[in-house]
C-alpha cells in the first residue's frame, strides 16, 4: 500500500493510499483513511467504512461528508473506498453515469466481461480489512461498522446483511437504494453485471435480505430527505426497509428518519453526517 497524500484535520490525519487489488483483477485502487488523534499502536481504534454513490470516488465522502469532527471526538477511524474499478477498459464502461466506471454497485459481478474486475463486494468486505491488518495503521478491524450514500447506502446495507454476524456491528445509510430489484438503477446494474440478471439480484437487495433476518441482532439507521428527487421518482424506496423489518420481526431495530425538505445532495449528507458517526460509536466503543 503506497501513500499518495496526507493532510491534517481535526487533530487527526486523512491519508490517501493506493494498492493493487486482487479483488479487482489486478487494477490499482485508491482509498482515503482518517486516523483520529487518539489512535496509537498501543490503542488501536475501531473503524467505520463509508461507501459513496453513483458518479463518486473515494474523495466525495471524505471532502464533503462532515464526518471528521465527530470521528475525532469519538475516536473512530473512517475508511473511504472508491465506488468501482478504474481502468478495466471494458467497452461501454464510460457510457453512462449509472453503470460501469463510478457505478460498481458494491456487488460481485458474475457476467463477462465485468466479472474479471467488478468485484466491489469482495474489495470492501474482505480485501480492504486485510490490507488494513497488514499495514501499520492503528486500526482494529474487528470493531467495524459501515455506512453509505445512495448506491453506497445500498452497498452498506447489503454488506451488513450478507456478511457473517459480527463482521459489522451496525449499518447506516443516507438515501439508500433500498429495494434495487424494483428500482431502475438496480435493475440496470443487475442485468448488466449478473449472469442471472434481476433474479440473481435478489441476493443483493437489502429489503429482501432484511426480511429474512429474524434470527440475528440488527442495528440499522437510515436518513432520507422528503425533497429528494430520487425518493420522489421511486429509485430509493426506504419505506420498504421498514416493511421488511416488520416481516422479519426486527422493526424496533431499524430506524428511518424522513427529513423534511432535504434533497439527495451532500448538503443533506453533511447535515446529518455527525449524527451517523455518533450513532455508530454506541456499537463500536
Amino acid at each position: 500500500m503506497q501513500q499518495v497524500s496526507r493532510n491534517k484535520t481535526f487533530g487527526g490525519d486523512i491519508i490517501k493510499y493506493e494498492f493493487v487489488s486482487k479483488s479487482l483483477g489486478g487494477l490499482t485502487t485508491q482509498m482515503n483513511v482518517f486516523i483520529p488523534p487518539n489512535a496509537s499502536d498501543s490503542a488501536k481504534v475501531p473503524v467505520l467504512y463509508y461507501l459513496a454513490g453513483l458518479s463518486s470516488t473515494e474523495d466525495n465522502g471524505a471532502q464533503k461528508g462532515n464526518f471528521f469532527a465527530s470521528a475525532a471526538q469519538e475516536g473512530i477511524a473512517i475508511v473511504f473506498p472508491d465506488t468501482s474499478p478504474r481502468g478495466a477498459n471494458i467497452p461501454g464502461e464510460d457510457d453512462a453515469y449509472d453503470f460501469g466506471t463510478s457505478a460498481g454497485f458494491y456487488l460481485n459481478s458474475t457476467k463477462a466481461p465485468w466479472s474479471e474486475h467488478y468485484r466491489m463486494f469482495d474489495l470492501v468486505t474482505k480485501e480492504i480489512p486485510e490490507v488494513l491488518v497488514t499495514s501499520s495503521l492503528p486500526i482494529d478491524v474487528k470493531r467495524a461498522s459501515i455506512m453509505g450514500h445512495s448506491m453506497g447506502g445500498h452497498g452498506a446495507l447489503v454488506s451488513y446483511l450478507k456478511t457473517a454476524e459480527g463482521t459489522y456491528r451496525s449499518a447506516s445509510a443516507f438515501a439508500p437504494i433500498s429495494h434495487p430489484t424494483q428500482s431502475p438503477w438496480g435493475t440496470k446494474a443487475f442485468d448488466g453485471y449478473l449472469s442471472g440478471g434481476v433474479e440473481e439480484g435478489k441476493a443483493w437487495d437489502a429489503s429482501l435480505l432484511l426480511a429474512k433476518r429474524s434470527a440475528k441482532a440488527t442495528h440499522i439507521y437510515v436518513d432520507c430527505g422528503t425533497a429528494d428527487q430520487f425518493y420522489q421518482s421511486g429509485q430509493i424506496q426506504p419505506e420498504r426497509l421498514v416493511e421488511a423489518a416488520k416481516e422479519a420481526g426486527v422493526q424496533d431495530s431499524v430506524l428511518l428518519n424522513m427529513r423534511e425538505g432535504y434533497d439527495h445532495s451532500y448538503f443533506f449528507v453533511s447535515t446529518f453526517g455527525a449524527d451517523h458517526v455518533r450513532w455508530h460509536a454506541k456499537f463500536l466503543q
